[in-house]
C-alpha cells in the first residue's frame, strides 16, 4: 500500500496513530529540510498529513556528525527498550520493530548497508555510521544488520528495471559463487520477509518463484 493511502479514508480514521512510533532505519546526514533528508521526505508524504504523536516521531540530531548522530540514535533506542515501548528480541538483545520496511538501490544496497562496505560485519551497535556512502549525501546512519534481522516483519519494496538483476541475485542464486548482496544478507531470525515487486523489478526472477 502506498503511504498516501494511509492519509486517505478509511485509513486515516481507522488507524490507531497514537500507538505509532516511528523510526529511521537509515538516515542522510543532512539538515531536516534538506532535499535529500528521509525525514523530510516522510513527513511531507505522510506524517504531516496524519495525526501521530509527536513524540513518537523519532528523527536523528541533524546538528551533529554523523558518528554523534548514530551514537545519539542508538541511545534513544535503548532507552525505548529499557522502558518496553521497543520490544526486545528473545535470542539477542536488540530491538524487536515489528516493522522494517526498506528499498533496495541496483547495486543491493538496503538502508545504508553497501555492497563490500564493512559495517556489513558490524555486530555489537544497533546503529552504525557511515562517511564514505558510494551513494552522495556520504554522510549518513544506518540500522546494522542484526538489528534488520530482530524484526518481526521485515518487508523490502523494489520497482524498476535497473534493479531487475539485484532482485535475480539476492532471491534467486544461491551457492559459494553468488554475489552476497546487503539485501539478500536480510534474514529475519524470526520473523517474516516479504519483497514486494512490480513486473520490472521482477523481470528476471525465476517464473517458478513468482506470482504476481
Amino acid at each position: 500500500m502506498e503511504s498516501r493511502k494511509l492519509c486517505e479514508a478509511p485509513y486515516s480514521k481507522t488507524v490507531d496513530w497514537a500507538k505509532w512510533y516511528i523510526f529511521w532505519v537509515d538516515e542522510r546526514v543532512v539538515a531536516k529540510n534538506h532535499a535529500d533528508s528521509n525525514y523530510k521526505l516522510a513527513k511531507d508524504g505522510l506524517l504531516s498529513k496524519v495525526p501521530i504523536v509527536p513524540s513518537h516521531v523519532h528523527s536523528i540530531n541533524d546538528t551533529v556528525s554523523a558518528e554523534k548522530a548514530a551514537e545519539d540514535y542508538e541511545f534513544v533506542i535503548r532507552q525505548l527498550v529499557r522502558t518496553r515501548v521497543i520490544s526486545v528480541s528473545d535470542i539477542s538483545d536488540c530491538p524487536k520493530f515489528d516493522l522494517i520496511l526498506l528499498g533496495m538501490g541496483p547495486d543491493g544496497h538496503v538502508a545504508s548497508l553497501f555492497p563490500n562496505h564493512s559495517i556489513l560485519d558490524e555486530k555489537e551497535e544497533w546503529v552504525t555510521f557511515l562517511t564514505d556512502s558510494p551513494k552522495p549525501p556520504p554522510e549518513r546512519i544506518t540500522f546494522t544488520l542484526p538489528v534488520i534481522n530482530s524484526a518481526s516483519n521485515v518487508a523490502i519494496v523494489v520497482t524498476g528495471t535497473s534493479k531487475a538483476e539485484a532482485v535475480h541475485s539476492a532471491i534467486d542464486e544461491v551457492g559459494p559463487d553468488c554475489p552476497t548482496l546487503p539485501a539478500k544478507m536480510v534474514q529475519p531470525t524470526k520473523g517474516n520477509l516479504v519483497w514486494f515487486l512490480d513486473k520490472a523489478a521482477a523481470s528476471k526472477l525465476d517464473s517458478a518463484k513468482f506470482s504476481e
